[in-house]
Order: C-alpha cells, then structure tokens, then sequence
C-alpha cells in the first residue's frame, strides 16, 4: 500500500513539476506604455496570432517610465518614451538596438518620421515611431470670448480658475518658453527663470494640472480652456461639438512617441515580434481609429476612409502649423534638474 501511495505522490509531483515547467517557459512579452494608447484588441489578436502572452503595464509621465526603468527593478521588453526621453535613454545605454530584419513592417513608417526621428535616435537604431502629435490650446467656444490663437490666453487673467494646465516640466516650460520668444530646448537660466516666473503668476489662474484628466474635464465643460495633446483633442471633439483645438501662432512642441526595447528585456525577440506587429498597416489603423493619435504609419493612413479624418488638420496638420513647431531635445542631466528644481517651486506656490 505503501508502494503504490508513494508512486502515486511521485506522479503528482510530476505532473506539477511538468505543469511548473510549462507555465515558466511560456511566451511572454511584457509591454510598459502610455494610459489608454492602444487597443486592447490588438493585444488579444498579437497572443492569438503569435502564440505570445502580453503583460500589460501603463504610465501616465515620462519621467515616472524612465526611472522604473532606470532602477531595472522590472524587466520590460518594450517601451514607448517621447523623443528627448528616448534620447536620453540612448545616452544612458539604456536600449538595445533593435534588429531591423526581424521588424520587416518598418517598411510602413513614413520616411519623413524617420528622419524626424533622426533629431533624437541618429541613424534610426533605437527605436520605431508609433505615434505623433502637436501640443495646443483646447477651448469651449461657448466659454470665451474671442477665437483663441496664442499662449496668452492661458495666461490671462480673465479665464481664473477656468484653465487646466499640463503636469508635465517639459510642456509647462516649453509652452512658456515660446511665448516669450525664446526656443523650447533653451538651457539659458536667465530664459528659464524667466520662464518660471511667468508659471508662477499663471499658478493663480489655474484650476488643475493635469495629463490624461483633461479630456474628461473639458467635455464635460469644467473649464474653458485646457492645454491638450492633439490626439486627446480629436476625441473631445468627436463628444463635444463647442470643443476647438489650435497650435498658438508663437508655436510649440511637435513630438514622436517610439517603441524601443530596453537593454535588460527578459526576450529581445518577442519584443522585436510585437514592434513589428504594431507596425502592420491594419493594426495600426485599428490602433489610430482606437486612441485618435496621428499614425507614422503610412500604409494605414491610406487605410483611412473617412475623409473628415484621413484630412483632419488635428490630426494631419499642414506643413505651415509644423513649420512652427519643434521637437524636444534631452538637455544633459544638468539642465534637466535645473528645469525640475524651477518646475518644484512653481507648483509649492
């Protein structure tokens, strides 16, 4: 009796050994990327088709992404960083250069965003452009009084506690930095300074800063006017006709959000397999049509049907509103914690 319970325990220890084994060496690819930019479809259809779990995680600000990644606490196959942060990524030997052959769907990106990629990942090495955008005013056309076309609205006193102003150094600075005339990537204290002062006199005026809570609060009429990506801009729109979106005569940010894949991932292949699979035209039209942001993606642009969005100025601006809009740089270390010491004391008012 005793024979057969021991080789009964045996097996099942087996089994649960084998089971252990087979859990431990599932295909996994865990992605870290921004709150709602992507559609969930697409990373149920990526498991089906490939055979590859996704382990999903989402942040809400560059910085908060660069130092889980920069502690390596975690171990994630794939990012999506901004520009400057993807620059800055590089510089600190944070990322793997991406094997092109194993990401054959590049082939779809748009040249132009490859070379505008180049500002911040020279020679394309890095990283894979997934969306772009412009930074710009949103305003209720019900609750001002005038067409908005410059920064200086969201400075003026007449609109107190009616702005929603963006949580983020880089933003804030920059949208400050171009109203005054000077360049956005500015390192000269004196500008900067500058800068912080007229921060701090708009902090008065300023009902919340935000991120991603803009675009409820401004479809719901909680405020007239809201600093806003263009992507969260075309989604207001679509829920509040009073809603409009413009990129300020004086200028301001254009950027690119890339896939990169960090040096420690846990599979450099699966993450190579998932950029190529964002890089397929019908998923990233499925992705554009899910989170409203401009697709690099040439192939799926032409996807598009609807007219009023394949032709959106949001969404596609001409070239005269890109004309006046520039793509943050990584500034050092050095300029970067004088920008956040600066960024500390506006918001302890």
């Amino acid at each position: 009796m005793k024979k057969v319970i021991i080789s009964c325990l045996l097996l099942v220890f087996a089994f649960a050994l084998t089971g252990c084994a087979q859990k431990d060496s599932e295909k996994k690819v865990y992605v870290y990327n921004w709150g709602e930019y992507i559609d969930p479809d697409v990373l149920d259809s990526f498991e089906e088709e490939t055979g590859i779990k996704v382990v999903y995680e989402e942040f809400e600000m560059n910085e908060d992404m660069y130092a889980k990644i920069k502690a390596g606490a975690v171990q994630y196959d794939v990012v999506c960083p901004s520009d400057y942060m993807i620059q800055k990524m590089i510089e600190e030997g944070l990322l793997a250069e991406i094997d092109f052959s194993n990401v054959p769907n590049i082939s779809n990106i748009d040249p132009a965003y490859l070379k505008s990629a180049e500002n911040f990942d020279p020679g394309n090495k890095y990283s894979v452009p997934y969306c772009w955008g412009t930074v710009g005013i949103l305003y209720n056309k019900t609750m001002v009084d005038e067409p908005i076309d410059s920064w200086g609205a969201i400075f003026d006193e007449k609109y107190s506690g009616n702005i929603l102003m963006m949580d983020s150094v880089r933003d804030a600075f920059g949208i400050a930095l171009t109203y005054l005339g000077y360049d956005l990537n500015s390192t000269d204290e004196g500008q900067l300074e500058e800068a912080k002062q007229l921060l701090q006199k708009q902090y008065p005026l300023v009902q919340a800063y935000v991120v991603d809570q803009v675009r409820d609060k401004m479809i719901g009429g909680e405020a007239a006017l809201g600093v806003i990506y263009s992507g969260e801009a075309i989604y207001t729109q679509r829920e509040n006709s009073d809603l409009e979106y413009v990129v300020p005569k004086e200028g301001s940010n254009v950027w690119i959000d890339g896939w990169v894949i960090p040096k420690n991932a846990r599979s450099k292949e699966n993450a190579e397999a998932f950029i190529n699979y964002m890089c397929r035209a019908d998923i990233a039209l499925k992705n554009f049509e899910f989170i409203t942001y401009s697709t690099p993606n040439a192939a799926a642009r032409e996807m598009i049907t609807d007219p009023d969005i394949k032709d959106s100025p949001v969404a596609f601006p001409d070239q005269s509103v890109l004309d006046r809009c520039t793509t943050y740089r990584y500034l050092g270390a050095e300029v970067e914690a004088m920008f956040n010491d600066k960024w500390n004391q506006v918001k302890s008012e």
